[in-house]
């Protein structure tokens, strides 16, 4: 931990990995965007999210080797791989954090308000802070649309778990 009193730790949420074991690109820029926040000391420790998917290895697997080979050392990472969804990055990554922690929550900035909305009904706070987009206009729409059908789900789900008995 830095100078700080609190510590900053970014969650980096999963996205697929490819047929050939390797990140999506979408995994690779979400997991530059974390190293670039750890290397310019804005955050103190890095989550990697996501289970297996469709291909293996697990989300969280691939991007810590990633981080690994652009230099973060092993102190300063967390691995969670086993979610599926946004809300279970959050719901294993925030298991793995000290509830003092500040979250940066990094993702796809058209997949951040769905994200930090389900991080908010969970109870927690975080900023959030997102890579520019380097997807075509007409994939960017695809993707806005996917959250705005997906944000309902993510907030009922995040506020069973808040409210669970």
């Amino acid at each position: 931990m830095t100078a700080r009193n609190v510590e900053i730790i970014a969650i980096v949420l999963g996205a697929a990995v490819g047929p050939d074991g390797e990140a999506s690109p979408t995994l690779a820029l979400r997991t530059e965007h974390g190293v670039a926040l750890w290397r310019t000391g804005r955050v103190d420790r890095i989550v990697l999210t996501g289970g297996v998917g469709r291909h293996g290895p697990a989300e969280a697997v691939v991007a810590a080797r990633l981080a690994r080979a652009a230099g973060v050392p092993e102190a300063a990472l967390l691995i969670e791989d086993g979610s599926a969804t946004t809300f279970d990055n959050l719901r294993r990554a925030l298991d793995l954090i000290p509830r003092d922690a500040a979250i940066v929550l990094v993702s796809n900035r058209w997949h951040l308000p769905r994200a930090w909305l389900t991080l908010h009904l969970m109870g927690r706070r975080g900023r959030v802070s997102g890579p520019a987009g380097q997807a075509p206009w007409s994939g960017t729409v695809v993707m806005i649309l996917r959250e705005t059908l997906a944000t309902p789900l993510a907030a009922a789900r995040a506020l069973r778990w808040r409210f669970r008995s």
